[in-house]
C-alpha cells in the first residue's frame, strides 16, 4: 500500500506543497526546488490512519525489550494494572452464537517476519471463512491515497493560525526537532493537524527507512483472503476517522499535543518491547506498559495524565469499538474473520466483552 503512496508522491507537481502548505512566519519566501519530505508525508498520512494504537516494530528497529530491565516494583505495578482488565491476553478468539461464528484476530499493523509462521498456523481455519472484516480495506486506502495526491486538506490546517502561532516557541522548537528526525520539515509540520502529528510521534525514524514496514498482520491476512477468494469489508471509513479526530477544537488538540508530546514519542526499545508482547499475545500488557511509561515521560501529574489517557482511550478505542459493533452484530448465520488492532480486544469497552454481553460464547483459540 505505501509503495503506491511513494509512487504518487514522486509524481506530484514540484510546486504543489509550497502552495498547499504556504509560507510560515519567520521563513524565507524562497520556495525549495525539491521536496525530499514529499514522499514521506503522503506515506505517513496513510500509514498513521491505519495505525491508531502504537503497536509497531520491525527487525530494522534494533532495541531491547524494556520488560527485561524492569525492577520488581515496576513489574508488580504492570502486573497489577493488567490484572484489573478483562480478556487481557489472546490474539485469536472465537465468538459463537447459534450458527454465527466470528474469529477475532488481534493484529499488529507493521511488519515483523515472525508473523509468517502465525499466518501459516491460522490459514487452515481462517481460509474457511465466508468474509473478512478489517478496520479499513486496502482498496479504500488506495482511493484515499489517490484523493490525497490532489487534496491534502483532510490532514491540514486550511485557514487561520498555524501551529507556529498556536504553540509556545519552546514547545514548537522541540516538536520541530522531533519531527525533523522523521523527515518532516518544520515548514510542513506547521500546517498539519495536531491529531496527525500526535500519531506521527509514535513512529520511530528507523521504521521510516524500512522496506515493507506496513506489511503487518492486517496485510498478511488480506493476502490470505485474496488467495482463497474470500471477500473483504471495512468496519469504518476514512472520512469517519478524520471526522472523529477533528471533533475537538483545534486549540484543544494543540494543548493536548503539548502536554503529551514527550509521552507519545516511541523509540526502538519501546517498539521492540511492544512487538514481543504482541507475539506473546499480551495485548493488555502493551497498553498498560505504554500508559505507565507515558506518565513518566509526560511530566504531568497523575491526575492530568489520567484525563488525557481517558480521552485517548475513549476516542481511539471505545468509540470505534462501539461503531464497529453495529456491523459485527449484524453478521448472522455465517463465519467471519474480524481482524483489528490487538488493542481493541481487551477491557470493558473491548470487542470481546461486548460480544460476551451480547450473548456470544467466547473461546480462546490457537495463534
Amino acid at each position: 500500500m505505501l509503495d503506491g503512496l511513494a509512487w504518487i508522491a514522486r509524481r506530484l507537481p514540484e510546486n504543489m506543497l509550497p502552495c498547499v502548505f504556504g509560507i510560515q512566519k519567520g521563513m524565507s519566501h524562497k520556495t525549495p526546488s525539491t521536496f525530499p519530505a514529499e514522499a514521506r508525508i503522503v506515506r505517513l498520512i496513510s500509514f498513521v490512519l491505519c495505525l491508531f494504537v502504537p503497536i509497531s516494530a520491525h527487525a530494522a528497529c534494533e532495541g531491547r525489550d524494556l520488560r527485561l530491565d524492569m525492577t520488581a516494583t515496576q513489574r508488580a505495578e504492570l502486573d497489577n494494572a493488567v490484572a484489573e482488565i478483562i480478556f487481557p491476553e489472546g490474539n485469536h478468539w472465537i465468538a459463537q452464537k447459534g450458527d454465527t461464528v466470528l474469529h477475532l484476530v488481534g493484529t499488529l499493523h507493521t511488519n515483523d517476519e515472525r508473523m509468517g509462521a502465525v499466518v501459516e498456523r491460522l490459514a487452515p481455519i481462517l481460509s474457511q471463512a465466508d468474509a473478512f472484516y478489517f478496520e479499513i480495506t486496502k482498496e479504500e486506502m488506495k482511493d484515499f491515497e489517490r484523493n490525497l495526491a490532489q487534496d491534502f486538506s483532510p490532514v491540514m490546517i486550511t485557514s487561520g493560525p498555524t501551529l507556529i502561532d498556536l504553540m509556545p516557541e519552546e514547545d514548537w522548537a522541540a516538536l520541530s526537532l522531533t519531527l525533523a528526525e522523521r523527515g518532516i520539515p518544520s515548514w510542513m509540520a506547521a500546517k498539519l493537524r495536531p491529531w496527525f502529528l500526535s500519531m506521527m510521534l509514535g513512529i520511530p525514524p528507523c521504521l521510516m527507512e524500512t522496506p515493507d514496514f506496513d506489511r503487518g498482520m492486517d496485510t498478511r491476512l488480506a493476502e490470505l483472503a485474496d488467495l482463497h477468494g474470500i471477500p473483504r469489508y471495512s468496519l469504518e471509513s476514512i472520512d469517519e476517522l478524520i471526522a472523529m479526530f477533528d471533533s475537538h477544537p483545534l486549540e484543544e488538540q494543540v494543548q493536548s499535543l503539548i502536554r503529551l508530546a514527550g509521552a507519545l514519542q516511541a523509540g526502538d526499545d519501546q517498539l521492540i518491547t511492544m512487538a514481543n508482547a504482541y507475539l506473546e499475545e499480551k495485548h493488555a500488557e502493551i497498553i498498560q506498559l505504554a500508559k505507565i511509561q507515558g506518565l513518566e515521560a509526560s511530566g504531568l501529574t497523575a491526575a492530568d495524565f489520567e484525563a488525557e489517557w481517558q480521552g485517548f482511550e475513549d476516542q481511539l478505542l471505545s468509540q470505534r469499538n462501539d461503531n464497529w459493533m453495529r456491523t459485527i452484530l449484524s453478521l448472522t448465520d455465517q463465519t467471519a474473520v474480524i481482524a483489528v488492532g490487538a488493542g481493541h480486544l481487551a477491557d470493558q469497552f473491548g470487542l470481546l466483552n461486548q460480544l460476551q454481553e451480547a450473548g456470544y460464547s467466547l473461546t480462546r483459540a490457537g495463534f
